[in-house]
């Protein structure tokens, strides 16, 4: 199995599919503080609780220029139907076949990722790794721990 990534690391090179079926990379998506939530499934109750979450926190995490991607297996044409249904406000990324979530070590036993988030600085280093989540309150822990400079938080 794949090691997890842990903090100050770097964060692996990764492809996911956009929304829009377009590749995009980890590298892509550097250059400001950046939250990468990996979450089992679309439109499933703690999905969408942690989902709504961060929603609801968009303009706290943007007013300190801190960019959210949710990550699933799920296809994109599922990630727009979650996004619409649920007034979602940032990006759903497909992890195509689960390929990041294996090269994570964050792949379920039932071929899903694992709740699992990665807080990246804006060069792509771990500043935090959250393998256990609540989906109520983590899109708060993660606000407050990258509002206050990473690691030593919460």
């Amino acid at each position: 199995m794949a090691q997890t990534p842990q903090e100050g690391e770097r964060f692996p090179e990764l492809s996911f599919l956009t929304e829009d079926d377009e590749k995009v990379s980890t590298g892509d998506l550097l250059g400001q503080t950046t939250v990468l939530y990996f979450y089992p499934k679309d439109q499933t109750p703690g999905c969408t609780r942690e989902a709504c979450a961060f929603r609801d926190r968009m303009e706290d995490y943007e007013r300190a220029g801190i960019k959210v991607y949710g990550v699933s297996l799920d296809p994109p044409e599922s990630h727009r139907r979650f996004r619409e249904r649920n007034g979602l406000n940032f990006p759903l990324l497909t992890d195509e076949e689960g390929r990041a979530a294996r090269k994570l070590g964050i792949l379920s036993e039932k071929g899903y990722a694992r709740r699992v988030t990665f807080l990246l600085d804006a060069g792509g280093t771990v500043l935090r790794v959250y393998p256990e989540v609540s989906p109520e309150t983590h899109a708060d822990e993660v606000l407050a721990a990258a509002s206050s400079g990473g690691p030593s938080a919460g």
